[in-house]
């Protein structure tokens, strides 16, 4: 497989771009080699700048749920870009995705539309200590939540890649506020909280882990949070930005029928545009500026063409739930046929799945939080990483990372990517 043009753009790139990257995941710094260049997408293909040809599941990291290109986005983009691309003003359709959002996620009363997941998660902090008067927030090893200084904490994914999960430039003040307890541990939760009486404003997690690989709540730890918090006057937020729209019309939340305070959105509700969202309890959404006192702003917020194909994009998951039934079978098919190599193989790798989410942890322990996640053989799966890639397969260079799964791709797809797979792990083995 030939790559030199991308070879010798990351060499160019690395002049005018810190580490040749525009996010720190991209770099291939888990999996070694240098990064491909992506030229073009097309439903579930992706071509780098060499011209080879990849069946893709990473999907922009989860917003192609209906695959690259779609016809409907695509023209939903091309109508809007008609009136030009930024208003700084209110427009009809940001009123109308509101409202659709609104009707499809269970918890969401009020919504504020965004630019980023990042700046919906930092923003939805804020309101939470606006409301509640207090300071310090718990959050979960290995869940990220973008870039915001109060998340670098034992972050996952990017941060992990990079090998510095406490980020440099994040001052004592902000990590001091900031409790950290290992996800699905109840006990943990509880101890923090304790010792923390009336201190702590939120609570915030991504209800399914993305980010740290894919990692699922353990049975009743969603509810217990929900009752902690509840007892203790802390609003739950719910980091849907991976999860939204994904696991079914009404995200986790509505799949594990947990309502919480708040919920961060972003990835699909752009259709692949950059957008985000925070949305809740009208109680606390009206402490957001103008409504209230807790200032949140953004001159490309609502930006009409992000809205444009966010529109077209939650319209059609809501008008056609045949989406998730594909979804989860897709999910099944791929997983079962993993299931069936890795046994013929004499694997015992832990793959860890929910609907069109999955990730292949390279250990034989049960993944249920960052440290067993961390027990992974890590050069092993770049070795992994790279045996699919040579095949045609294009996934997420990091064990830390969930893949996603888009309707684009047919039972033939699916077919190829197990048997790439039976094969890629019978050539590390060899190796």
């Amino acid at each position: 497989m030939n790559t030199s043009t991308s070879q010798s753009l990351f060499e160019k790139a690395q002049q005018y771009i810190p580490g040749g990257v525009n996010s720190p995941v991209r770099a291939f710094r888990a999996v070694g080699g240098s990064p491909l260049f992506i030229k073009s997408a097309k439903g579930p293909y992706i071509y780098d700048e060499d011209g080879n040809e990849y069946i893709e599941l990473i999907n922009s990291w989860g917003p192609m749920i209906l695959g690259h290109g779609h016809e409907l986005i695509q023209k939903a983009v091309s109508d809007a870009i008609q009136h030009s691309f930024s208003f700084g003003a209110p427009t009809r359709r940001e009123v109308e995705i509101a409202e659709l959002i609104v009707s499809m996620v269970p918890s969401i009363e009020k919504v504020r539309m965004v630019n980023s997941g990042t700046e919906a998660t930092m923003s939805a902090i804020r309101v939470a200590r606006g409301f509640t008067g207090r300071d310090k927030i718990i959050k979960f090893e290995g869940c990220y939540h973008g870039h915001g200084d109060s998340f670098l904490i034992a972050a996952g994914s990017g941060a992990v890649t990079f090998g510095t999960p406490d980020s440099p430039g994040v001052t004592k003040g902000v990590a001091n506020d900031t409790l950290t307890a290992p996800f699905n541990n109840l006990e943990a939760v509880q101890q923090l909280v304790d010792a923390n009486k009336g201190k702590i404003a939120a609570l915030i997690l991504e209800p399914v882990v993305g980010n740290m690989g894919c990692v699922l709540p353990k049975e009743g730890f969603l509810e217990g949070l929900r009752r902690i918090c509840d007892e203790e006057g802390i609003v739950l937020i719910l980091d849907e930005v991976m999860t939204g729209f994904r696991l079914s019309k009404g995200g986790a939340q509505e799949r594990f029928n947990i309502k919480p305070d708040l919920t961060t959105l972003g990835k699909i509700i752009g259709g692949g545009m950059p957008v985000g969202a925070y949305g809740g309890r009208a109680e606390i959404m009206n402490w957001v500026s103008p409504a209230g006192p807790v200032y949140q702003a953004g001159t490309l917020s609502g930006n009409p063409i992000a809205m444009a194909a966010g529109m077209t994009m939650l319209t059609y998951l809501n008008e056609h739930p045949e989406v998730y039934t594909q979804l989860e079978q897709s999910g099944n098919k791929l997983t079962t046929g993993f299931k069936s190599s890795m046994q013929k193989l004499g694997l015992n790798y832990t793959l860890n799945h929910i609907g069109s989410m999955y990730t292949l942890f390279f250990t034989s322990n049960a993944v249920t939080d960052f440290a067993s996640a961390k027990s992974s053989d890590l050069p092993l799966f770049g070795k992994y990483f790279h045996a699919m890639l040579n095949r045609g397969i294009y996934m997420g260079p990091s064990q830390f990372e969930a893949m996603f799964l888009s309707t684009a791709l047919t039972d033939e797809h699916l077919d190829r990517i197990i048997v790439a797979n039976e094969e890629a792990l019978g050539s590390i083995l060899n190796d």
